[in-house]
């Protein structure tokens, strides 16, 4: 049978994609074909992850990014088409989800969280989906979260932020249909760096159905469907990978 998620051709551009779920999507897409070009503050850890997939055999560039700030995103999508020629795969992975009681966020902080998990994925959606539009399509994969429409108390500036990504991916997949597809995958607790400053319970479970948080690879298969043809007739739609949040 045909592997639905084969990337053979295919560019795909992740931010944050030198740890954690953004770590782990660059690698699987690399083994499904794809090249990749891996983006983050640091190019430091960049270069790791594209050294590690040079080093199997694939093709991959570093480059360094704060994906918050509109004109380094900006200059982002000039340097991705300059190494890459193309980009078939856009993931806004990048963001922050400090917790902090909402009486003692700053404003400096409320504009920090909201630029990362917002401005910039709309800025580089929007810079992306029209020259996708004009090169004959992709697909676009924002990294959303279960606080985007789960109560959630000390992160409201990030829940609100993630509740406008949903916006964005629905509205954007009307306005660069119908050859660029759009989705979000709303992700629950996942054991990446962020839960090093968790509990040894939160660790050890969750409040899901499955009982617990997930591992990094488990967002492998969610992201490679919404990449893939295998997702073809699937646009403007926001999974949930949380193991069913309550």
């Amino acid at each position: 049978m045909t592997n639905l998620f084969d990337l053979t051709g295919r560019t795909a551009l992740i931010t944050g994609g030198s740890r954690g779920l953004g770590r782990e999507m660059a690698l699987a897409f690399a083994d499904a074909g794809a090249s990749v070009v891996i983006a983050s503050r640091k190019i430091e850890a960049c270069e790791e992850v594209a050294g590690l997939i040079r080093s199997q055999g694939g093709v991959a560039h570093a480059l360094a990014v704060h994906a918050g700030k509109w004109d380094e995103v900006e200059r982002l999508f000039e340097r991705a088409y300059a190494v890459a020629g193309r980009i078939d795969i856009l993931v806004n992975n990048a963001g922050m989800s400090p917790a902090v009681p909402s009486h003692n966020v700053s404003e400096e902080l409320f504009d920090k969280v909201v630029a990362l998990n917002f401005k910039g994925p709309f800025r580089l959606a929007a810079l992306v989906g029209e020259r996708m539009a004009r090169d004959g399509g992709g697909a676009i994969i924002n990294i959303s979260s279960g606080a985007s429409w789960k109560a959630m108390p000390r992160v409201i500036p990030y829940a609100g932020a993630k509740a406008a990504l949903n916006a964005m991916t629905i509205s954007m997949a009307q306005e660069y249909g119908p050859n660029v597809r759009v989705n979000a995958i709303a992700a629950g607790p996942f054991l990446t760096d962020i839960s090093k400053a968790w509990s040894e319970e939160q660790r050890e479970s969750a409040p899901n159905a499955v009982d617990r948080p997930g591992r990094p690879e488990e967002i492998v298969t969610t992201a490679l469907y919404l990449a893939s043809p295998a997702s073809s007739f699937v646009s403007g739609t926001i999974i949930r990978c949380d193991g069913a949040l309550r």
